[in-house]
Order: C-alpha cells, then sequence, then structure tokens
C-alpha cells in the first residue's frame, strides 16, 4: 500500500506542489518568498517520496535541518510550522479523493499519509525542542562565565583597591575587610573578622556618639551618607579619614549591615593646610611691599628735614642726636629697600653676579627677625670671587631660605657661619649652624615637596625643595651635612661664569 502512495504522489507531483503552495501561500505570505514556500513544498515532497519508499525516516533529517533553518529565520513558531504541514496533509488528502482510488484502499492511503505526516513534523518538532535545549544551555553557560567573570573582576576590585572597604552585619561585626583596609589600618583580615565595629573607634564620646549615629542612620534611614572624622590605625596613631556608608538589605528588604569605604585624607588635610600657609605668606608678600613703600615716602621727608637741621645747628649735642636720628632713618630705609626687592615677582633671568653681594643682602634681611638677639653670625667671605650666572632674586631667596631654617634649628640661641670660596670650576657657599641637626633619612627627604619637620602652620615644606630647583637651574647643587645635637651645613656650589 506504500507503494501505490509513492505512485500517487510522483505521478501526481506537479498537482501536489502546486495545491500545497497555493493553500501555504496566504499563511506564509509574511514570513517567506514565493521561490522560499516553492523550494520547500517541493523538497517537502520528495521527502515524502524518499519516506515511503525506503520506509526509513532518517533519510528525511536532512531535510528537516534545513527546514528548520528555514522556519528559524522566518520566526515561524512550533504552532505555525504545524498548520504548514497540516496544509500539506490536506493536499494529499485532495489528492487520494480526486484519483478515485478504492474506497478500502483510499481509507489505507489516507491512514499512511497521516501517519507519514505526524512522523515527519513530531520529528522536527523533536529537532525544534533539541535545539532550544541546546541554545539554552549555551545561553546558561554563557551567563555562567559571565557572572563568574563578573564576581572575579568585583572580587579584584574589592581587595586591589587602595580605600578600605569593610562590611559589618546586623550583629556590629567585621564580616569583609580589603587589602586597602590593611594598608591603612595595619590590621590584616585574620586580626579583623569577627571583631566589633568599634575596634577603629578613637577613645572619647565624640566618636561613640558618633557611630550610634551611624548605626541608627543605616537601620532606618538606609540612605549612603559621607562625612569626615578621625580613626585609629592599629599602631594608635589618628588619621583623618573620609567614610562612606551604605546600608546592607537581605531579600526580604530588611536591615542586614552595611558596607563601609574609607579614604585615608590625613595628607590631604596637611598638604591643604600647606597650601593654606603658602598663600598666607603669598599675601604677607603683598602687604609688606604696600608698607614698604607707605613708610619710605614719610622716611625721605624726615631725612630730608634732619639734613638740613644738622646744617643749619651749631650745638655740638643737637648735631650728635640728629646724626643719630640719621642713621636709624637709614636703617630703616635699607629694610624698606630690602623688602622691596625680596617681595618683588621673581626674575627667570640670568646675569653675571658678584655672590657676594647676594650674601651679605641675605644676611641683612635675616639679621632683621627678632629671633636673632642670642645669634652669633660669623661670616667668612673670600674676596675677589669669580661672578656667576644666576637670577639674583631667586639665589637671595635660597640663602635667604636656608638662614631661616639654620634660626629655627638652633631655636634663636646659637652661631650661625656663612662662608664663601673657590676654586678653578666653581664657587660655593656653606651656610652651617650648630642646631639640633638632622638624622640620615630626614636628610634624604628634606628636598621632597611638601616634607617638613616643623608643626603644622609654621612650615610649608616647600622653601628647600624651591631652593632645590633654583639652584639646579643654575646648574649648580645643593649638598647637606648634619647630626644630631651637632648641628647642619648646606653648600651651595654654582659654576664660574665663562666669559
Amino acid at each position: 500500500m506504500k507503494k501505490l502512495l509513492t505512485e500517487l504522489i510522483k505521478k501526481n507531483f506537479n498537482a501536489l506542489l502546486e495545491s500545497w503552495v497555493i493553500k501555504l501561500s496566504p499563511i506564509l505570505k509574511d514570513k517567506l518568498l514565493d521561490s522560499q514556500i516553492q523550494t520547500f513544498a517541493e523538497n517537502s515532497i520528495t521527502a515524502f517520496i524518499d519516506v515511503t519508499e525506503n520506509n526509513d525516516y532518517q533519510q528525511a533529517d536532512q531535510y528537516l535541518i534545513d527546514i528548520y533553518t528555514l522556519f528559524s529565520k522566518a520566526n515561524l513558531n512550533l504552532l505555525e510550522v504545524s498548520q504548514i504541514f497540516s496544509q500539506g496533509r490536506f493536499a494529499l488528502i485532495e489528492l487520494i479523493e480526486r484519483e478515485r482510488v478504492d474506497s478500502a484502499d483510499s481509507i489505507i492511503l489516507l491512514g499512511f499519509a497521516d501517519d507519514l505526516i505526524e512522523q515527519l513534523f513530531a520529528r522536527y518538532g523533536m529537532l525544534h525542542q533539541e535545539t532550544k535545549m541546546k541554545e539554552l544551555m549555551r545561553d546558561r553557560d554563557r551567563l555562567s562565565s559571565k557572572l563568574e567573570i563578573n564576581l572575579q573582576y568585583l572580587k579584584n576590585i574589592l581587595h586591589t583597591s587602595d580605600s578600605a572597604i569593610m562590611m559589618v552585619d546586623n550583629d556590629e561585626k567585621f564580616i569583609a575587610w580589603n587589602k586597602g583596609a590593611e594598608q591603612i589600618f595595619g590590621y590584616t583580615e585574620n586580626e579583623v573578622l569577627g571583631k566589633s565595629s568599634s575596634l577603629l573607634l578613637p577613645k572619647g564620646d565624640q566618636y561613640a556618639n558618633q557611630l550610634s549615629k551611624i548605626q541608627s542612620e543605616s537601620r532606618t534611614d538606609g540612605r549612603s551618607m559621607i562625612l569626615d572624622t578621625e580613626r585609629k590605625r592599629k599602631d594608635g596613631e589618628i588619621i583623618s579619614v573620609r567614610l562612606t556608608v551604605t546600608s546592607l538589605q537581605d531579600k526580604l528588604g530588611k536591615y542586614a549591615g552595611r558596607s563601609i569605604i574609607i579614604n585615608d585624607y590625613s595628607e590631604y588635610k596637611r598638604l591643604q593646610a600647606q597650601i593654606d600657609q603658602s598663600e598666607k605668606l603669598a599675601v604677607i608678600g603683598q602687604i609688606a611691599a604696600g608698607v614698604a613703600h607707605e613708610i619710605g615716602n614719610p622716611l625721605t621727608s624726615i631725612s630730608s628735614l634732619v639734613q638740613i637741621l644738622q646744617r643749619r645747628s651749631q650745638d655740638q649735642f643737637m648735631n650728635e642726636q640728629l646724626a643719630n636720628i640719621k642713621e636709624n632713618i637709614d636703617r630703616i630705609s635699607k629694610i624698606v629697600r630690602e623688602l622691596v626687592d625680596f617681595s618683588r615677582p621673581p626674575s627667570y633671568e640670568t646675569e653675571s653676579q658678584d655672590i657676594s653681594d647676594i650674601i651679605k643682602t641675605a644676611l641683612g634681611i635675616v639679621k632683621y627677625d627678632k629671633r636673632v638677639r642670642h645669634v652669633n653670625f660669623e661670616t667668612d667671605l673670600k674676596t675677589g670671587l669669580p661672578r656667576v650666572n644666576v637670577a639674583a632674586d631667586q639665589l637671595l631667596q635660597v640663602f635667604v631660605n636656608i638662614l631661616i631654617n639654620a634660626l629655627d634649628a638652633i631655636e634663636g640661641n646659637g652661631t650661625i657661619a656663612m662662608k664663601s670660596d673657590f676654586d678653578n670650576r666653581n664657587v660655593s657657599v656653606s651656610i652651617s649652624d650648630n642646631g639640633s641637626g638632622m638624622d640620615d633619612t630626614t636628610v634624604e627627604k628634606i628636598f621632597d615637596p611638601f616634607f617638613t619637620t616643623k608643626e603644622v602652620g609654621r612650615g610649608t615644606g616647600l622653601g628647600l625643595s624651591v631652593s632645590y630647583g633654583i639652584v639646579h637651574r643654575f646648574h649648580g647643587e645643593i649638598r647637606v651635612k648634619s647630626k644630631i645635637n651637632e648641628g647642619s651645613t648646606f653648600t651651595i656650589i654654582l659654576p664660574i661664569a665663562q666669559n
């Protein structure tokens, strides 16, 4: 009977094809091209013939793969594919009825046709299901891999961040502690996990009250909060920090703890204080220039009047007093002139200079400091020094910076010695003091920007770094020798100017 069905299909191949295409066109007109519908129906009828002739549905597998690819690109679902095969069944039924096969044989042929269509559609459904399962597995593996990568990425961020990142549970115990926290606070992860969140608090009611406020707001508000405060390191040092606190919730939306990100703001605050001090010094320089200008005018008038009185007076005592007044007026005028010179914007143009004049000016400026009353200045300035190519006001700044540091080192009571010398290549100026001195570690850092051993507000940490830059700009160098409690010697070496 299958042979009869095969011969029937072969004999009416074109009529069956035309009937099926006509039935499919309204259904697939927006999904497939007419040529694709024609090719599908033709291949399907060929598959019907192959299966019925050989009684082997495996021969139709390649045909099923091809039409699955076609239908997938057209985004046809299983229900729509079922309708397509149903239209093929109807076309076969119409063919059998039209050929007027014996009624008994017609029923058997219809059964074979139904079984053929159902078996092919069933195998198509299995192929569809298997493909979808593979796609789901690929998606699952891809998502799993992506999730693993994201988790590893987040873990790397957590553990390599310079910021201290930690988590506290509902019982106020640390449950997470990254490398940044270890670097900032000195505690390892094993030392902290399970410990109370108050471990990092300095002593004092204000810090305890602050922690209570953080706990309360985290439980009730849940929003992130940022505040500047202090925390205690493992070695007991109190550091300035900025906290970012965020509430953590469980699956039910209830409070489960909080995450804390801490950044060390100690260096930031120290630099800010030094910048503020630098700005104050800049303002003071501007004020000094203005004051010097205002003082200079009346001093000139007073000096002129004193000279007139000296010429007219015949009284010896009066002339002595006027001479004393004139001497002090000249001293004030010199101070004013040096203040104006020192506060003038620096010149970056170098000229051939006699370094001895710059040294004397620097000594003159420093000697007006109120701390020099008990300071002994010793000078050994060699005559006939070769000239050097420098910007005078910048080199003056170098000498004044080092002399002021020497005053700080001896705390206003001791000896400061200034000596100049030269050889066939360089001129050298050494400034020595018998003050507190420095250890080797400090000597290595003194030219670093913002490094200072002075208290905040007393030093900017810029004087020696600026001096170092100035001297190197003149192709020179600064050498330092120092011992604790014995004093320090700074030697400025500058190349001799070439004619």
